[in-house]
């Protein structure tokens, strides 16, 4: 267990990078923290009191005393992350000794590993602000969600910014191939799907394939259909301490894989075509997504007809073919702030034909309304 017993903070360790310094003379204690540590990608210092003026203990992000350790270490500097290891969950003084050297949490082995490797990750990779985390849904098939995704997520990667795509839909075919990647190196879904507690974002990031600037965590063309939620739960988590943007492509359904998604996101866009029976079905949608994301707005498009709304996923819709719903009534009807009109894109088909993204063209309609959308946003305007 992990036990808070100070709430004074001196300055913040955040964005440090490195391993953190382990002061123990007990062998045992300190193979279980070298695991830890490994289990985290961290590499420690190790010293058997305080170092030297010059050593570790004021720069380490993250200082591991052992509790046999803890009077060699009472008069040393106060610092903020000191951490007091034991093992005895019954000893009373451990408290008293924590106390005298300053530290920040008391923790007691095995019960408090998970959260120790979390702590450790945390200081190895250097946490800063999480990545904005955008989610895109359909109101219905067809309405273009997977297309609007992809070119947020290329729109964002073109202005600098470090950018995750998400594919989450297992049934949508897969974003690389909406991207041309289909055959690009780098891990898919399946290689996640039996992750549990804590993933490294630096990992997840060299593992996946890289694709007009950016990475994309998407499906391959095997069996698997579905995500652990536990497994959801991690990668997006270490995608989100990355920083920058996550864009995740969602599907229509909430079930607990998605719910994790969804609760991870900070905007929803639900995509909706100009149609009645699309509002119905979208509002169904809006209901069950609703109930686990609070800021939920719609994107409004064309209704899907004609040969080339169809092709397109309902992105070549004009106002005129609008079927008397403007996109201010959609977003009435369904209870939701308007995030935009999407706009026409002609060639879009074409476009993806010869290789190049949606949101490819900078002077595409598409390209301008993402990027007009990332200016609203609250969200870096280069790379983290």
């Amino acid at each position: 267990m992990a036990g808070t017993i100070t709430h004074d903070r001196a300055r913040t360790t955040d964005g440090q990078r490195g391993g953190p310094l382990i002061v123990t003379e007990d062998p045992p204690l300190l193979d279980d923290l070298l695991r830890l540590c490994a289990a985290a990608g961290a590499r420690p210092e190790v010293h058997h009191g305080v170092p030297e003026r010059g050593g570790g203990w004021e720069a380490a992000p993250l200082v591991l005393v052992g509790d046999d350790a803890a009077p060699r270490v009472r008069g040393a500097t106060r610092r903020r992350g000191v951490v007091l290891v034991g093992r005895d969950q019954d000893d009373p003084g451990v408290w008293r000794r924590a106390v005298e050297i300053g530290a920040d949490h008391v923790l007691v082995l095995p019960d408090g590993e998970q959260w120790l490797v979390d702590r450790i990750a945390d200081v190895a990779e250097g946490v800063g602000r999480p990545a904005f985390t955008v989610g895109v849904i359909g109101g219905r098939g067809g309405a273009g969600a997977s297309t609007l995704a992809c070119a947020l997520a290329v729109t964002s990667a073109r202005a600098g910014r470090r950018t995750l795509l998400v594919d989450a839909d297992p049934l949508g075919g897969g974003l690389d191939v909406l991207l041309g990647g289909e055959t690009a190196d780098g891990l898919r879904w399946p290689a996640f799907a039996e992750s549990r507690g804590r993933v490294g974002g630096g990992a997840l990031e060299e593992a996946l394939p890289e694709l007009h600037a950016l990475r994309v965590l998407s499906w391959d063309r095997g069996d698997s259909v579905a995500v652990p939620p536990q497994a959801m739960r991690a990668v997006l988590a270490a995608a989100r301490r990355r920083g920058g943007v996550v864009v995740v492509d969602l599907p229509r359904r909430v079930d607990e894989s998605s719910a994790e998604a969804l609760a991870q996101l900070d905007l929803g866009l639900l995509v909706v075509p100009a149609e009645l029976r699309a509002v119905a079905a979208a509002s169904r949608v809006a209901s069950a997504v609703g109930m686990v994301l609070p800021d939920l707005r719609a994107v409004v498009g064309g209704p899907r007809g004609g040969a080339a709304a169809s092709r397109t996923g309902g992105l070549s819709g004009t106002r005129e073919g609008l079927g008397g719903l403007d996109a201010e009534e959609v977003a009435r009807l369904l209870g939701l702030p308007l995030a935009g009109e999407l706009p026409v894109e002609d060639d879009l088909l074409n476009a993806q034909d010869d290789g190049r993204p949606p949101g490819g063209d900078p002077r595409g309609p598409l390209a301008r309304f993402c990027g007009a959308f990332w200016e609203r946003m609250p969200v870096e305007g280069g790379a983290s």
